[in-house]
């Protein structure tokens, strides 16, 4: 049975109205709350009721591409008028989806570039989801799309994580909806307004850090344009836990670790372990915290097996409810295979059976599960062996069993080594998160009459 608009929320249809009176807006939701559905019934309405656009871009990460938005389409009332063709795969199957009649034309982001090359840019409305993966104003796809940008007569940016590494992400994430007119047409000028140099190294700065009331004149700038949603104020959430579990490494372990980070070197008789700067260091520190390192000649290292004894100890915990592990390395992966019976999500077969509770011990990677899959059905468990420096991957690994239509309590797990970067990387989400949350907080949707 296809559901109508009448089974939309009234935050959903906030947004749907916001989308529709903005030609350029940025919704802001949290995973769980609905931002396709938002999104494609203010495209119906501006395409079939407004008469305003005819022919529809989005821009998803690739697994979302692939399924998500077609089968919203599918699924709702208000949506069957609405064709989709999935411009995804090799050259020349992007062609023809390009060439075929639709409405809308979904492709992945790493094409983007060679969409905007290939001269298909005849589009009225562009949707980004997740538009924090253009928020280096460097990367090719973000100067790819800023290019035509003057084309589109309207577009949407869509997040749960507007801000993953502080404020300064920003800049390229607006000034690809408004082309520069609220936070500047330049990346210096918007530094030098709201920022300080922070981290540096002579003349190299490494880190800006905000000035005094600029986080309110930012949010100011942009609220016109953005709304945030948070789902605890919406919908009913379950209860979370998040638990740190401690391993220590022995006297011997931590001397190798100690001398890594202080030297950035390791030397073995067939292969040494080699950080050639500060981001590579901070890569193999995080390698050793989880017990083994890839060294010059891409052998792996084993150091200890501190993590590997802490998940075993979990999941035999767990009394055989369903888990789900996030790891870093392949290294991770190889070695966890090895000690226990485990089963990568990797493929739609897989989704299915987590969900159908025919998987005890699931393992992913962050980056390749962390937009999109409704995995809430499998379990409620998560443990995360490896660590992540990213605050986006972070908490959209976490809502993929933390959200809508979960119906226990969400478990969070985190093995953390003593004495490691992983404790920093902790702290290092938090402050984050902290800094996210005050973002939301400042450009939050007020409903009145619905929501306080």
């Amino acid at each position: 049975m296809k559901l109508s608009r009448d089974n939309l929320h009234e935050y959903q249809k906030y947004g749907v109205d916001f989308i529709i009176n903005n030609p350029i807006s940025a919704l802001m939701l949290e995973c769980g709350l609905g931002k396709t559905i938002t999104t494609l019934t203010a495209v119906s309405d501006l395409m079939y009721d407004y008469f305003e656009i005819s022919k529809v871009l989005i821009i998803a990460p690739l697994r979302v591409g692939l399924s998500v938005w077609k089968q919203e389409c599918d699924k709702w009332e208000q949506l069957k008028y609405l064709r989709c063709s999935i411009a995804i795969g090799s050259a020349d199957e992007r062609e023809k989806a390009l060439k075929a009649d639709a409405d809308i034309y979904i492709i992945n982001r790493e094409n983007v570039e060679w969409l905007v090359n290939s001269g298909h840019i005849d589009f009225d409305m562009v949707v980004i989801d997740e538009l924090s993966s253009f928020k280096s104003h460097q990367s090719k796809r973000f100067k790819a799309l800023r290019k035509v940008r003057p084309k589109f007569d309207r577009i949407v940016g869509l997040t749960g994580t507007p801000a993953p590494n502080g404020l300064i992400d920003l800049w390229a994430e607006i000034n690809l909806l408004d082309m520069g007119e609220r936070l500047g047409r330049y990346i210096t000028g918007f530094r030098d307004e709201y920022f300080k140099p922070d981290k540096r190294n002579g003349a190299i700065v490494y880190s800006y850090k905000p000035l005094v009331n600029a986080e309110k004149r930012i949010y100011e700038k942009i609220s016109d344009i953005c709304i945030s949603m948070k789902a605890t104020d919406y919908i009913k959430m379950p209860e979370r836990i998040d638990n740190i579990y401690e391993v220590e490494m022995n006297d011997k372990e931590m001397k190798l670790y100690r001398k890594l980070e202080k030297e950035m070197f390791l030397p073995f008789a067939d292969g040494d372990i080699d950080a050639v700067n500060a981001a590579s260091l901070s890569n193999k520190l995080l390698q050793l915290a989880n017990g083994a390192v890839y060294d010059e000649n891409g052998k792996v290292r084993k150091i200890h097996s501190r993590k590997l004894d802490a998940l075993e100890d979990l999941i035999e915990a767990s009394n055989g409810k369903s888990i789900l592990v996030y790891y870093g390395y392949k290294h991770d992966k190889d070695r966890i295979a090895e000690k226990i019976n485990i089963r990568e999500i990797k493929t739609e077969r897989d989704i299915c059976d987590w969900n159908n509770g025919k998987i005890q011990i699931a393992l992913a990677h962050p980056a390749s599960c962390g937009h999109g899959l409704n995995l809430q059905k499998g379990g409620s468990t998560i443990i995360w062996f490896g660590l992540t420096w990213s605050l986006e991957l972070y908490q959209q690994a976490n809502a993929r069993l933390y959200r809508q239509g979960q119906n226990n309590t969400v478990v969070v797990h985190h093995i953390v080594t003593k004495g490691t970067v992983d404790e920093d990387v902790m702290t290092a989400l938090n402050d984050k998160d902290m800094g996210q949350a005050s973002l939301m907080e400042a450009i939050k949707a007020r409903m009145e009459g619905i929501y306080k």
